[in-house]
Protein backbone atom coordinates (compact mmCIF):
# COMPACT_ATOMS: atom_id res chain seq x y z
CA UNK A 1 0.00 0.00 0.00
CA UNK A 2 0.91 3.28 -0.94
CA UNK A 3 2.12 5.50 2.14
CA UNK A 4 0.10 8.95 2.42
CA UNK A 5 1.28 12.13 1.53
CA UNK A 6 2.68 14.79 4.80
CA UNK A 7 0.61 17.42 5.33
CA UNK A 8 1.45 20.92 6.05
CA UNK A 9 -0.80 22.35 8.70
CA UNK A 10 -0.78 26.11 9.50
CA UNK A 11 -2.65 27.94 11.72
CA UNK A 12 -4.46 30.87 10.65
CA UNK A 13 -7.60 33.84 11.08
CA UNK A 14 -10.89 33.30 9.06
CA UNK A 15 -11.11 36.38 7.04
CA UNK A 16 -14.11 35.86 4.32
CA UNK A 17 -16.89 33.46 4.12
CA UNK A 18 -17.53 32.04 0.86
CA UNK A 19 -20.38 29.66 -0.62
CA UNK A 20 -19.91 25.99 -0.53
CA UNK A 21 -18.49 25.89 3.42
CA UNK A 22 -15.24 27.48 1.81
CA UNK A 23 -13.24 30.31 3.25
CA UNK A 24 -10.65 32.54 2.92
CA UNK A 25 -7.70 31.93 5.85
CA UNK A 26 -5.00 34.04 6.61
CA UNK A 27 -2.00 32.23 7.71
CA UNK A 28 0.53 33.43 10.47
CA UNK A 29 2.68 34.05 7.81
CA UNK A 30 0.44 36.45 5.85
CA UNK A 31 -0.23 34.29 3.51
CA UNK A 32 -3.97 34.15 2.15
CA UNK A 33 -5.25 30.95 0.63
CA UNK A 34 -8.55 29.36 0.11
CA UNK A 35 -9.60 26.64 2.68
CA UNK A 36 -12.85 24.46 2.44
CA UNK A 37 -14.13 22.76 6.00
CA UNK A 38 -13.39 19.13 6.97
CA UNK A 39 -16.13 16.47 6.47
CA UNK A 40 -15.97 15.69 10.30
CA UNK A 41 -16.48 19.47 11.17
CA UNK A 42 -19.39 19.09 8.58
CA UNK A 43 -20.90 15.78 9.69
CA UNK A 44 -20.93 17.32 13.74
CA UNK A 45 -22.25 20.71 12.68
CA UNK A 46 -18.98 22.80 13.96
CA UNK A 47 -19.53 26.17 12.77
CA UNK A 48 -16.63 28.60 11.67
CA UNK A 49 -17.33 32.53 11.88
CA UNK A 50 -15.35 35.14 10.90
CA UNK A 51 -12.10 36.28 13.26
CA UNK A 52 -12.11 32.66 14.38
CA UNK A 53 -8.89 30.77 14.44
CA UNK A 54 -8.19 27.32 13.12
CA UNK A 55 -5.67 24.96 12.45
CA UNK A 56 -5.11 24.63 8.41
CA UNK A 57 -3.87 21.13 6.59
CA UNK A 58 -2.05 22.20 3.11
CA UNK A 59 -0.70 19.53 0.51
CA UNK A 60 2.73 19.82 -0.30
CA UNK A 61 1.65 20.33 -3.81
CA UNK A 62 -0.74 23.46 -3.88
CA UNK A 63 -0.07 25.85 -0.88
CA UNK A 64 -2.97 27.71 -1.69
CA UNK A 65 -5.68 25.47 -1.09
CA UNK A 66 -6.23 23.73 2.70
CA UNK A 67 -8.79 21.94 4.83
CA UNK A 68 -10.12 23.61 7.96
CA UNK A 69 -9.38 20.60 10.18
CA UNK A 70 -9.73 21.92 13.55
CA UNK A 71 -11.44 25.67 15.32
CA UNK A 72 -9.71 26.45 18.50
CA UNK A 73 -11.82 27.71 21.56
CA UNK A 74 -11.18 31.06 22.90
CA UNK A 75 -7.71 30.97 25.27
CA UNK A 76 -7.04 27.73 24.19
CA UNK A 77 -3.76 26.18 23.05
CA UNK A 78 -3.42 24.51 19.93
CA UNK A 79 -3.96 20.59 20.21
CA UNK A 80 -0.69 18.58 19.44
CA UNK A 81 0.56 17.07 16.02
CA UNK A 82 -1.43 14.08 15.43
CA UNK A 83 0.83 10.88 16.19
CA UNK A 84 2.76 12.61 19.23
CA UNK A 85 1.35 10.80 22.54
CA UNK A 86 0.02 13.57 25.14
CA UNK A 87 1.79 11.16 28.03
CA UNK A 88 5.24 12.14 26.72
CA UNK A 89 4.66 15.82 27.40
CA UNK A 90 3.81 15.26 31.02
CA UNK A 91 7.28 13.77 31.58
Amino acid sequence: MANKEEKVRMEGTITKSLPGTQFLVELDNGHEILAYLAGKMRKYYIRVLLGDRVTVEMSTYDLTRGRIVYRHKKGQSPPPPPGEDAKSESS
